[in-house]
């Protein structure tokens, strides 16, 4: 198994960073500071630009026409080309539940799961948003839904409800949408949070308390693993001009006053693998 290092490519800039994107039409690489509720962007020069878009940032994807899908505090939001913020009508009331962490289908749908705030079992739910606005429940008794992504030929998405400390696999097709639901792995010793998929087929997937970003194949073999030590870590996306370098958010949340320095930066690594193009909203 090779061992990689990731290094800070921001300063702390997030209390609770999660979802990279890197899509061109944005200039490069997307973030959230989710409990505050912005969208954070690395500019050319290093900088980070911030953009409120309410009481909580959970994902977002690129839309198909330009702007942005987002998954925010309650349901979506759309973000159209000229930065102008949409919400949505909200999936459901009260102050219990949150959206958490989605991503696109090879059918330009958008998916995102919540999950209660005091963490109960089966508090959350996974929901899709179609390009007309309809939003359909797909999967009920989640706890913590997060990392979700496709196959680069769109047969089988990966998925993770946190507690469970495993990485499911599904197979997906347009009509049934997720289905046939069975362990991928078992990962030991962590809680796996957000991940993403590479060209060849391996998983990538952030360990929330485990300092670090683990690569399973596609036949579940643990094959490399690449360090972040930087508190929490959240989750991961390729990027880049050649989608060559790993790119991985961090958290400070819940850590006290041994909080590492890099807690909330954006950390990269050249892992030796390419990413896939993020999936777009067709809506």
């Amino acid at each position: 198994m090779s061992a990689l290092r990731a290094e800070p490519v921001t300063g702390p800039v997030a209390f609770h960073g999660e979802g990279p994107v890197w899509w061109p039409g944005w200039g490069g690489l997307r973030w959230v500071d989710m409990l505050a509720g912005d969208v954070l962007h690395l500019r050319a020069d290093g900088s980070v630009g911030r953009t409120h878009v309410g009481e909580i940032a959970a994902a977002l994807r690129p839309r198909r026409g330009g702007g942005a899908v987002l998954g925010v505090r309650r349901g979506f939001a759309l973000e159209d080309p000229d930065g102008t913020l949409r919400t949505l009508p909200e999936v459901w009331a009260g102050d219990d539940v949150r959206m958490n962490d989605g991503g696109c289908d090879p059918d330009g749908r958008f998916w995102c799961g919540s999950m209660a705030y005091d963490e109960r079992p089966g508090g959350g739910a996974l929901y899709r948003l179609d390009p007309d606005g309809a939003v359909t429940c797909v999967l009920d008794g989640v706890t913590i839904s997060n990392g979700l992504e496709w196959t680069a030929d769109g047969t089988r998405a990966y998925y993770v409800d946190t507690p469970t400390q495993e990485i499911s696999v599904f197979a997906y097709d347009a009509e049934a949408g997720l289905h046939d639901r069975r362990r991928f792995v078992a990962v030991d010793g962590a809680h796996p949070d957000g991940l993403t998929v590479d060209a060849e087929g391996g998983v990538w997937v952030a360990l929330y308390d485990g300092q670090a970003v683990r690569r399973y194949g596609p036949s579940g073999t643990l094959d490399a693993e690449v360090a972040v030590p930087a508190g929490r870590v959240t989750a991961c996306t390729f990027g880049g001009e050649r989608l060559d370098r790993l790119f991985i958010t961090t958290s400070r949340e819940g850590l006290g006053s041994d909080t590492p320095p890099a807690a909330g930066a954006v950390h990269a690594a050249d892992v030796g693998a390419r990413g896939l193009p993020a999936r777009t909203f067709a809506g």
